[in-house]
C-alpha cells in the first residue's frame, strides 16, 4: 500500500489545500470510478497543480486511502463518540443502532462511494480492504469490547455477537434505502431496533 503524506503537513494552508484535493478525489472517484480517475483529474477538480496533489499523496491508491480513513474517522466518532462507550446496554445500543441508521440514511454521498468500492473490488481488492480496514474493524471491536464489558449480557462470543448487531442494521439500510425497497417491505426503525436489542437482552 502506497504511503500518503497527510502526517507530514505543516501549517493552514496545507491542511486546506489537503481537503481540497480530497473532496476533489471524492468528486472524481463517484463520477468515473476508481479506474477512470486520474491524479490530473483530480488536480482540476481541487483547482490545484498537479504537482500539489503528488506533495501530499505518493498515488491515487495513497490518495483513496487518504479518502477513506478521512471520511471513516468521521463517521465513527459520530455513532460512537471520542470516549469508551458506557452505560447500560438497553439503552447504548437503541442508541447506536438509531444514530447508525439515521447517518447511513442521510448521506447520499457515502453510499455512492460504497457502490464505487463494491463495483471495483473485482479488479482491485485492496480498495475493499481499505473500506474494512478502516470503516468495518473499528466498529467490529468497539462494540465487541463493550458486550464483553458486560458479562451479565450472557453473550456465549460477543464478537460474533457484534457482527449479527451491525449485519443487521447494515442489511436493513441496504433493503430499505440501496435497494429501494421501503414499499414492498415496510418497517420502521424503531420496529426493527427494538426486537434487535430485545433479542440479545433476553438471552441475559
Amino acid at each position: 500500500m502506497a504511503r500518503n503524506k497527510v502526517s507530514n503537513i505543516d501549517g493552514g494552508t496545507s491542511i486546506n489545500k489537503v481537503d481540497k484535493i480530497l473532496q476533489g478525489a471524492m468528486q472524481e472517484f463517484l463520477v468515473h470510478g476508481y479506474a477512470g480517475t486520474s491524479m490530473d483529474k483530480v488536480a482540476a477538480a481541487a483547482g490545484v497543480s498537479k504537482a500539489t496533489v503528488y506533495s501530499h499523496f505518493q498515488d491515487k491508491e495513497g490518495l483513496f486511502k487518504a479518502l477513506i480513513e478521512q471520511r471513516t474517522r468521521k463517521k465513527f466518532q459520530s455513532v460512537f463518540g471520542k470516549q469508551p462507550l458506557e452505560g447500560e446496554p438497553n439503552i447504548i445500543l437503541r442508541q447506536l443502532a438509531m444514530k447508525a441508521l439515521a447517518q447511513m440514511s442521510e448521506d447520499e454521498e457515502h453510499r455512492a462511494l460504497m457502490r464505487v468500492i463494491i463495483g471495483e473490488s473485482g479488479r482491485f481488492p485492496k480498495l475493499a480492504q481499505v473500506c474494512v480496514l478502516y470503516m468495518m474493524k473499528p466498529v467490529f471491536e468497539t462494540l465487541s469490547q463493550y458486550l464483553s464489558s458486560h458479562p451479565e449480557l450472557n453473550l456465549p462470543d460477543p464478537e460474533a455477537t457484534a457482527r449479527v448487531f451491525v449485519g443487521t442494521l447494515v442489511h436493513f439500510h441496504i433493503t430499505q434505502e440501496v435497494l429501494h425497497g421501503k414499499d414492498i417491505l415496510p418497517m420502521t426503525n424503531e420496529r426493527l431496533i427494538d426486537c434487535l436489542v430485545d433479542l440479545m437482552l433476553n438471552n441475559s
